[in-house]
């Protein structure tokens, strides 16, 4: 992008000029580029709070006003009209699919859903109760052994491939590591299935128990995938982007992503939702338990409000509070957690020493209630979100791919010992 403007940066008794960087929907950075070989300083930014790492027209995020959108389109519509594979596709294609690439794109998705025989064989090495996370990250890692043709020079024939081979396996291989955790033998995907009905029936299907599918199940699904399919550049996506700089294969670039995203501050935070509102469901008293949060001698925290980038509503949070209550009441579902999480809610949008910290409820608040409802226990919430952020781990590898991006050297300050050796 070619700069319309400068800033002037005074160092010592040096002016420099450093491009003006405006982007599509308004925001401006500083092309800084240039600052250490003109000037021999380096900027710091602990936690990359104010730096922008690269050029994307992928996702669009403006925590101010709290919009969420994928390639130009408001998650609200992509919710409200299309599935997460026309979602998915949209990610990684740029655009959302006509009628013939999404039925091509549906039996491609088909076609790679099951894992190679040799690699089903891993997962009984696996000891008993191994977390589902870390045997899913371990999977996708091996996959480069089974399919080797994803360098950066076979990726520009088999791009469509590749993507639907991972987005689809990766399905297959969670609902197969959940299968492993409790010990019960592994369900195949169905060709006549949906991509969430299939993914609900491997999870859920059993010899002697067969699993009836119910379309508010694949619906509620299908939205939340949507929701969590790409959040612009989070530390999995970072991840995946400074891990692919140094072109490593899709398998073990998208692995590392995992791996990021398996942390309690990243995408365990559901989870942890679940947990507290659990704990103050069994302690009877909300109230109190907010008083705690508020006391800063107290470690009590209050899960699934606030967010690093929005400072106001989290759009998605908005989408999946509606749809938790519509889902729990059309299946005729009581959870005492929801009763509590709307109290938790009342009582923070109300409360000063909330509303002054922007600590508004996010998309993990009610994320977690519906995974409940939907039978998907604990452990396998960050599995979920690794399923649904696929799509975007992809996009961002690809488009990072084709920009000929550097590999990521970031520089540091130095300020351990100084040594005593004179030069």
């Amino acid at each position: 992008m070619k700069p319309a403007e400068f800033a002037t940066l005074k160092i010592d008794d040096k002016e420099i000029e450093l491009p003006v960087i405006t982007g599509t929907e308004g925001e401006k950075g500083l092309d800084i580029g240039m600052l250490r070989k003109q000037t021999g300083y380096v900027t710091i930014d602990p936690g990359f709070m104010n730096t922008a790492a690269c050029y994307s027209k992928i996702t669009f995020v403006d925590g101010e006003r709290g919009i969420l959108r994928y390639r130009g389109i408001p998650v609200e519509e992509l919710v409200d009209k299309h599935l997460f594979i026309e979602v998915a596709y949209l990610l990684v294609h740029g655009s959302l699919p006509n009628e013939e690439e999404k039925v091509e794109f549906s039996k491609l998705l088909n076609r790679n859903s099951l894992v190679h025989e040799d690699m089903r064989h891993f997962f009984d090495h696996f000891p008993r109760g191994a977390h589902p996370m870390h045997i899913l990250s371990t999977m996708i890692n091996a996959l480069a052994a089974f399919y080797p043709n994803v360098d950066l020079l076979s990726m520009k024939e088999d791009i469509e491939l590749s993507t639907a081979r991972l987005i689809s396996m990766v399905r297959t291989m969670a609902a197969m590591a959940y299968k492993k955790s409790i010990g019960e033998p592994v369900v195949y995907p169905r060709q006549d299935l949906s991509y969430c009905a299939n993914f609900l029936n491997m999870m859920f299907d059993s010899p002697v128990v067969p699993y009836k599918i119910a379309p508010e199940a694949v619906r509620i699904l299908n939205i939340l995938l949507i929701l969590h399919a790409d959040h612009e550049q989070n530390c999995s996506t970072t991840t995946v982007r400074t891990i692919g700089s140094a072109q490593v294969n899709l398998y073990a670039t998208i692995s590392a992503g995992m791996s990021a995203l398996s942390g309690p501050l990243h995408g365990g935070a559901n989870q942890e939702v679940v947990e507290m509102l659990g704990y103050i469901e069994r302690t009877g008293n909300v109230e109190k338990f907010m008083q705690k949060v508020k006391d800063k001698n107290n470690p009590a925290r209050l899960m699934g409000f606030g967010h690093r980038v929005y400072k106001t509503f989290d759009p998605r949070a908005v989408i999946i509070k509606k749809e938790c209550h519509d889902f729990l009441r059309k299946m005729k579902i009581k959870d005492p957690l929801l009763d509590v999480a709307m109290q938790l809610e009342k009582i923070a949008l109300s409360d000063d020493y909330f509303i002054s910290r922007h600590l508004y409820p996010n998309v993990d608040f009610y994320s977690g209630i519906v995974y409940r409802a939907l039978g998907i226990p604990e452990n396998m919430f960050t599995v979920m979100f690794a399923l649904a952020r696929l799509p975007g781990w992809i996009a961002h590898w690809k488009e990072m791919i084709g920009m000929n991006t550097k590999i990521v050297r970031p520089r540091q300050i130095y300020v351990g010992k100084r040594c005593k050796t004179k030069l």
